[in-house]
């Protein structure tokens, strides 16, 4: 059973909030969380092509529905509503993307299991919503591979994977319709500031999956360069480029700033030198239609930046800190599994996925894999970590007032899964 002294300190150390308003400000405000910076890499394709490569746009809570499965319990012939032929894109009939997530429901755990298992423990129920489409984002790689290698089964545990389609797995994660979510690092103490109680259980990405991409060919070679260029971003200005430039003693206001749209094509057209990208997305885009970059990594420069994370609410890990611990361990092992056996996690996540690109996909994979790791064990979070973003980000201006981050992330659940750095099973 979870050792819970750690637990008790971390909700003596929250600030008392009134749970039951927050949940209901959370569904009245619809819409106001992003969902591929939040909760995964946006990887969408064009509607065209350009020769045989498709085109992955990063995009922000715009989903293309796809066939989804729990291997547990439905297979693909289950949600088999058409089959891609040549190298034509796939598409859905209106109908049928309508209904998918109903069918996806359908077919997912969350069936009555037994009472008891062998080992006495009470089955558990619940479910995770991946906070973008399916795709080879590593939190979602964890859930996956525990469902298809029974690791979740052999926590006595029923998970129902779920994928968010338009940012909506914080507020179902605050209405206690899902007990587990994605979001990165940021995110997480922006929602926290504005007193929205998620909780960061995990640490998936130690990096930031923000980088800066230029051209190979444009000669930039350091940050120095990127004085008098043009840099395009998506949304609203990075905290990572702010701290980048600041870091190599650039001024932000010699550097031209332009909010372009989720089209990597900007870079290889020349309407901007410098570009704002998911470092395991579209770097492979351009370089797969010709065009290889150099990509600027924050954290080269000692940024605070962090990466995706598992979250729940803070209200969940009260109620069943047991079944938050048995899917956290079940997903790190996952994590763990595909990091040894890399394509055999690749054919997993295709069979989530079936209508992405295998070689993106593979380069994702392999790109969050490699930005993970972590001396004690994948996952891993200090308070040190978030206390170095946390300054970052209200330095900036990102969160416009101080938070505890004592009661933004929690080790427990880490610490009662590891021992010496080594995953204790089952």
């Amino acid at each position: 059973m979870l050792h819970l002294t750690g637990l008790r300190r971390f909700f003596v150390r929250a600030r008392a909030r009134d749970i039951r308003a927050i949940r209901q400000r959370a569904i009245r405000q619809a819409g106001m969380f992003g969902s591929s910076p939040n909760g995964g890499t946006g990887a969408q394709p064009l509607t065209g092509r350009m020769g045989s490569v498709p085109l992955f746009i990063s995009s922000k809570g715009a989903e293309q529905p796809n066939g989804m499965r729990s291997p547990s319990s439905c297979r693909s012939s289950d949600l088999l509503v058409g089959r891609a032929r040549g190298p034509r894109p796939f598409a859905l009939s209106p109908l049928l993307a309508a209904l998918l997530p109903l069918l996806v429901l359908a077919c997912g755990g969350g069936s009555d299991g037994p009472a008891a298992t062998s080992t006495g423990r009470p089955v558990k129920h619940v479910t995770f919503m991946a906070g973008f489409k399916p795709q080879a984002n590593l939190p979602f790689v964890g859930a996956y591979v525990a469902q298809d290698k029974g690791f979740f089964r052999e926590q006595d545990l029923i998970v129902t994977i779920r994928h968010a389609q338009s940012g909506e797995h914080l507020q179902l994660l605050l209405a206690g319709e899902v007990q587990l979510a994605t979001a990165n690092g940021a995110n997480v103490l922006q929602r926290n500031a504005e007193g929205l109680p998620i909780v960061a259980v995990a640490l998936v990405g130690q990096k930031s999956e923000q980088g800066f991409a230029v051209l190979q060919s444009s000669g930039i070679e350091s940050v120095k360069d990127w004085e008098g260029k043009t840099f395009g971003y998506k949304g609203s200005v990075p905290t990572e480029f702010l701290a980048t430039v600041k870091a190599n003693g650039v001024d932000a206001a010699r550097v031209k700033q332009e909010r372009v749209s989720f089209d990597p094509r900007v870079l290889s057209e020349g309407l901007v030198d410098i570009l704002a990208v998911f470092v395991s997305n579209e770097p492979d885009t351009l370089a797969r239609l010709g065009f290889p970059t150099k990509v600027f990594d924050p954290s080269a420069f000692g940024i605070p930046a962090l990466g995706l994370t598992y979250i729940s609410s803070r209200d969940f890990i009260a109620k069943d800190p047991e079944a938050v611990q048995r899917f956290l361990k079940a997903v790190l092992k996952g994590i763990a599994y595909a990091n040894e056996n890399r394509e055999e996690a690749l054919a997993i996540v295709m069979r989530y996925a079936p209508l992405e690109d295998r070689e993106h996909q593979r380069f994702m994979l392999n790109t969050e894999l490699d930005r993970a790791a972590n001396e004690n064990g994948f996952g891993w979070q200090t308070r040190a970590q978030w206390q170095a973003l946390h300054d970052t980000l209200l330095e900036f201006g990102t969160i416009k007032q101080s938070v505890d981050v004592t009661t933004v992330f929690t080790d427990v659940f880490l610490k009662e899964a590891y021992k010496d750095g080594k995953l204790v099973w089952p």
